[in-house]
């Protein structure tokens, strides 16, 4: 079938929606694409050629219903399909449920609901979820809007990720192999960029300079590293193999916790996790007030030369109120570490040699500490997505191994200079408290950071 002027005047991953006929059809997408413009386009015209007699759609939130209705009002000037009313028509007085509508005068109509699965109850027609992830409950909206396409009607599916708990993320890998008998896309933001996204904004054919630089900001704005893979590149995050989830980390965060550490009055520990070229050096020092600790001092050093780190590390340990410090012996630190630890004596300082074993002895007391409401560190992005990117995997023999993904852009230097710190206080774990003979070891990760001085440096 030739295309339509309209059909032509949308970018190439647009057009491939609209040639599948499928029946339902699931797109895996990135967001502000254009998806859900081209996806009222589809239902415009499923209207103007009455393959259906209604469009049922629904999407998380009011003012994408919205918007979506002003879609359709476009698209029906577009295709002169003429709209013969057009507002909120009441579905079921008693449960009090309505809609947006636009119906026409050939008898069809579109139908914008809530995600409130008692909607779809007794309905019938074409079925479009819009950002389907992130409805409160997947399930039941499923159980009640499939059947409404039971006689043959097509469905709909589009969605940003919302994790791999999803049923949408279910869904997905079932269309994917085969399980399910659905037209599957994926589009993510650099596919719809090198198709001409960018383009279309700016009115024009710009460089590859303008495309990589718009794609670099947009990384920038977004509030995290897994919200940027998540909600653009189609990568669904993973926390259930996240070590620390952004629940547990925001729970402890806090945005006056640092402070100059001349004004400290209690005890302190310091945990120094060591890095030269690749990783970061961080210098992370707790205060115990009470039975919590308080993160005082965060100081990360990068690609520093180890005079300088071992100058600003001593200057630290001079405080009148340092108890204990355990630093990261391990490679590269082991000099760092040998040198330190004959400067202020063994009975403060503790070179720590990371193995399995002993991540394990320093990583689960801190998570507990989270758990537990124990420890305050910097509200701080960086922090937040270094603690978030260590992960929990199993090798081959069934151990549980705490490392960063391969190609990770942070390494979780923070996350181990703070466990280092912690375990530093004493604050161990019950299992863990009797396995402390000879030096322990650690494994040091990194983030490309630049050189941030908290806590009055």
């Amino acid at each position: 079938m030739p295309q339509s002027n309209a059909e032509k005047g949308f970018l190439p991953y647009q057009q491939a929606w609209l040639r599948s006929d499928a029946r339902i059809k699931i797109w895996e997408k990135s967001r502000r694409i254009g998806a859900t413009w081209v996806q009222s386009y589809e239902d415009v015209s499923d209207c103007l050629t009455k393959k259906v007699p209604k469009v049922y759609f629904s999407s998380a939130d009011e003012e994408a219903a919205k918007e979506y209705i002003e879609y359709c009002e476009h698209w029906a000037m577009v295709l002169e399909l003429a709209a013969s009313e057009i507002g909120e028509e009441v579905l079921d007085p008693k449960e009090g449920v309505t809609a947006l509508k636009i119906s026409f005068a050939n008898g069809t109509a579109i139908y914008a609901l809530s995600s409130n699965p008692k909607r779809f109850r007794s309905k019938g027609g074409k079925i479009v979820l819009d950002e389907f992830a992130h409805h409160t409950d997947q399930a039941a909206l499923w159980k009640a809007a499939r059947p409404a396409a039971t006689w043959g009607f097509p469905v709909r599916i589009l969605s940003t990720h919302n994790s791999k708990s999803s049923l949408f993320y279910k869904f997905l890998e079932d269309a994917k192999s085969g399980k399910r008998d659905w037209y599957a896309q994926k589009t993510d933001i650099h596919q719809a960029v090198a198709q001409g996204l960018v383009d279309r904004m700016y009115g024009r054919k710009t460089t590859a300079a303008e495309r990589k630089a718009w794609l670099e900001k947009e990384r920038r704005d977004c509030a995290s590293e897994d919200d940027w893979q998540e909600e653009y590149c189609c990568e669904a995050s993973d926390e259930a193999h996240s070590f620390m989830t952004y629940e547990l980390i925001s729970g402890v965060e806090d945005d006056n916790v640092l402070r100059p550490l001349s004004k400290v009055q209690y005890d302190l520990f310091v945990g120094v996790d060591i890095g030269r070229r690749k990783d970061l050096t961080v210098i992370w020092v707790w205060e115990r007030v009470g039975s919590v600790l308080l993160a005082r001092l965060v100081r990360p050093l990068k690609k520093t030369l180890f005079s300088i780190q071992r100058e600003v590390l001593w200057e630290t340990l001079e405080h009148p109120k340092l108890r204990r410090c355990c630093i990261d012996e391990t490679g590269i630190g082991m000099q760092l570490a040998e040198e330190t630890q004959q400067r202020f004596g063994s009975y403060r300082i503790e070179p720590v040699n990371f193995t399995r074993a002993v991540k394990e002895e320093m990583a689960y007391p801190l998570r507990s500490a989270a758990e537990d409401k124990l420890i305050r560190i910097p509200r701080d992005r960086a922090i937040r997505e270094d603690f978030h990117s260590l992960r929990k995997f199993t090798t081959a023999a069934g151990n549980t191994r705490l490392d960063t993904e391969s190609g990770a852009t942070t390494h979780a230097d923070y996350f181990w200079a703070a466990a280092l710190g912690y375990y530093a206080g004493g604050q161990k774990l019950a299992e863990f408290q009797a396995r402390s003979t000879g030096r322990r070891q650690t494994q040091r990760v990194t983030r490309d950071y630049g050189k941030i001085n908290y806590g009055g440096y």
